[in-house]
């Protein structure tokens, strides 16, 4: 099978090796245009099957000049554009520019290749080995706690019928993971899935990037425009954020899911729909209803079918699981083969309380697998955040006995109800147990 083409017009240095790094284990063929000007010239020469350049051009040419012309020959032609100066209204040019995605340097390398991953598949017969194995990894489902498998259990069954969901959780549980989870195994898998953040759209924008708009409909329409809703016909749409949108906004998704109809701007008559709508927030909904800051009749469209992510903190039994996934993960991205953690290292990662959930978890270890730790990862190779914790003995040790023997003394010994009580999971609790050594009501 011949490699997928990749088109690169990157100059800035720091940029251009960034994103090489990110594509170094990759199944793809760069090709370089090392100017802009010479886009162009390579577009038609290599007939490529993605587009990533540089705006702006370091040797003057205009990117959105280029992209206009790429998209005359081919108008569903993907292009991602990068920049190392990200503005408002770059973005919003380059979404007009019907620019498929945007990144701002420094991005997160997983993002960045699942874009790519994104606009290759459907323009090629097979996604390459390297990138399907990439896709497969990033899961969300690692962990075999008795809240994942209830989930786990709930999200198969949300899969196989129809409803409108709405998922809810801290930032970085996996919201997006889980929303892709359901459309993949649904009847839908076959039709688009396109997320779109609701916190990054503004309003002027939220009509034509998401009703479409017919050609000539305003100032620099020089083509029609699908727009994101009907380009995901027939499949899923990820509202991300919902907590975010505006009341403008709102109103316009109510009116879309009572109607199963849109009116692109310009347009004499209205657009059927058929999607799936999958909305997601870290925000708590309810208040924001009685504070008037949400619709409570979207809110009562969405809640159907209902998925809470729980936070890593309530689940820290999932957390050796999760540390051997990465292990396994960034051996392959980094060409290094650590073999673990020492004890020390998974005492501190067992005792953070980790605020930014598994997206925290993962970005650490990307972290301490950036400056290459030998054979195994130590207390030392963590970031100061999570092994200071540790390193705090003395009074706080004794602080910590204390608070858990007034907490099992309380709860009758019951364990479950100590751990709610403290705050932690079961797991934990037992652990705690061993190391001040606790047995039941004896503590010796």
């Amino acid at each position: 099978m011949n490699k997928p083409t990749i088109l690169f017009a990157v100059q800035s240095h720091e940029l251009k090796q960034s994103i090489r790094t990110v594509l170094h284990h990759q199944t793809v063929e760069l090709v370089e245009a090392m100017t802009c000007r010479e886009v162009l010239k390579y577009f038609q020469a290599t007939k490529p099957q993605l587009l990533i350049i540089e705006s702006p051009c370091q040797d003057g040419g205009d990117t959105l000049a280029i992209v206009e012309s790429i998209h005359e020959k081919d108008r569903r032609f993907p292009v991602i554009l990068v920049t190392t100066r990200g503005s408002e209204r770059l973005a919003i040019s380059a979404l007009r520019m019907g620019i498929k995605d945007y990144f701002e340097y420094p991005f997160s390398g997983r993002d960045f290749i699942d874009s790519i991953i994104k606009f290759l598949s459907p323009r090629t017969l097979q996604i390459p080995n390297s990138l399907a194995s990439n896709l497969a990894l990033h899961q969300p489902f690692v962990g075999s706690s008795h809240s994942m498998q209830k989930i786990k259990t709930y999200l198969q069954k949300v899969a196989h019928v129809d409803s409108h969901v709405l998922i809810t959780g801290e930032t970085g549980t996996g919201k997006e993971l889980v929303a892709k989870f359901i459309h993949n195994h649904s009847q839908r898998s076959g039709k688009p899935f396109i997320a779109i953040n609701c916190a990054a759209l503004p309003d002027s924008l939220l009509e034509s990037e998401l009703f479409g708009y017919e050609k000539g409909a305003f100032t620099g329409a020089q083509a029609a425009y699908a727009g994101k809703l009907k380009m995901s016909d027939g499949g899923t749409v990820f509202f991300d954020e919902i907590g975010d949108m505006s009341p403008y906004a709102q109103a316009k998704i109510l009116r879309v899911l009572e109607s199963k109809e849109v009116y692109p701007l310009g347009a004499k008559q209205s657009v059927a729909l058929d999607i799936r709508i999958i909305a997601a927030t870290n925000r708590h909904l309810e208040k924001m209803m009685l504070a008037k800051e949400f619709r409570d009749d979207l809110y009562f469209r969405l809640n159907i079918a209902r998925v809470h992510l729980p936070p890593l903190r309530e689940r820290k039994e999932d957390i050796p699981e999760l540390l051997n996934f990465y292990l396994k993960q960034f051996n392959q991205q980094f060409g290094l083969s650590l073999v673990g953690f020492s004890v020390e290292a998974l005492e501190a990662l067992f005792d953070y309380h980790w605020p930014g959930n598994i997206r925290e978890l993962k970005n650490v270890l990307e972290t301490v697998f950036i400056d290459s730790p030998y054979e195994r990862i130590s207390r030392c190779d963590l970031p100061e955040p999570i092994r200071g914790r540790e390193m705090a003995k003395g009074s706080s040790d004794q602080s910590d006995r204390e608070s858990l023997l007034a907490a099992l003394s309380a709860a009758n010994w019951n364990k479950s109800k100590a751990a709610e009580q403290l705050q932690c999971s079961r797991m934990t609790l037992y652990r705690k147990m061993e190391k001040y050594r606790i047995s039941n009501k004896k503590a010796y």
